[in-house]
């Protein structure tokens, strides 16, 4: 099933590609309306999901690198051993892989992770998020509900 690793490669271009524009057209942490309930905000990540680790020496970005590197090494073996029939758990699995390969470059380059996707409802604002970030969701998502489709034939 390692065909679908396109689909890690669309998501990774896509990511990247996005960023890069985010960086060229938005100052950082201006805000850029673009639909009702959606800015685009450059913010710069050091840390992980919701800036956790964010305000520690630096360490952080290597410990998230390896890691990030361990879970798509692992994902991919996954991506490796699937039937055939199994097209969801790889859809899901290179959408993972994608977005973890996508935000590894960034670390690596850069130091942080680049978001710039910015979510609100009234005064409430969603942590600022990327293509990467995205994908990454949308493949635990799609596991999960594969998971419990799953459940559900075998009982």
């Amino acid at each position: 099933m390692l065909h679908w690793l396109w689909l890690s490669l669309l998501i990774l271009a896509a990511d990247q590609v996005s960023k890069q524009m985010a960086e060229s057209a938005i100052q950082l942490y201006e805000r850029v309306a673009l639909l009702p309930h959606l800015n685009l905000t450059l913010t710069y990540n050091r840390g992980a999901a919701f800036s956790f680790l964010s305000e520690q020496s630096g360490w952080q970005r290597w410990f998230f690198s390896v890691l990030a590197v361990v879970i798509t090494l692992v994902l991919v073996i996954w991506l490796k051993q699937l039937d055939r029939t199994s097209r969801w758990t790889a859809i899901s699995l290179s959408l993972i892989i994608g977005g973890a390969v996508g935000n590894l470059i960034d670390r690596l380059l850069f130091g942080h992770v680049i978001d710039f996707i910015d979510l609100y409802y009234g005064q409430w604002h969603w942590p600022a998020f990327n293509v990467a970030d995205s994908a990454i969701s949308i493949g635990v998502v799609l596991m999960l509900l594969e998971a419990f489709r799953g459940q559900k034939t075998t009982s």
